[in-house]
């Protein structure tokens, strides 16, 4: 499948944000699809995954209960509803999709067969 990722931007602490990832191709093959992120000088690290449009949804503890993620299938986007936003957060944002519903590798980069060419999201203090 093909990703694009969008709606990242400048925000000051405490603001709200959503990410889009459009999907394009063979969509039902994308069972996995996940939010990553890449700070300067950071290795990607896991942000939040929905399996099967929402059979589950995995978040890592530092964004739990201010992230969101969702999928609407007819709109074939995956979305990322970012609240309370903390300068931590400031980092690129990419979206990616498995073919495989995938629990114990969800959030391993190398778990995911595409991905989206990122969008900035700055949050200035």
């Amino acid at each position: 499948v093909q990703l694009q990722a969008s709606g990242g931007g400048l925000v000051q602490v405490g603001d709200s944000l959503r990410l889009s990832c459009e999907i394009s191709g063979r969509t039902s093959s994308a069972s996995t699809m996940a939010w990553f992120r890449q700070a300067p000088g950071k290795e990607r690290e896991f942000v939040a995954a929905i399996v099967r449009g929402g059979v589950s949804t995995h978040y890592r503890d530092s964004v739990k209960g201010r992230f969101t993620i969702s999928r609407d299938r007819a709109k074939n986007t995956v979305y990322l509803q970012m609240n309370s936003l903390k300068p931590e957060d400031t980092a690129i944002y990419y979206c990616a999709a498995s073919t495989r519903i995938i629990y114990s590798t969800i959030g391993v980069p190398t778990a995911y067969d595409d991905w989206g060419q990122g969008t900035l999201v700055t949050v200035s203090s």
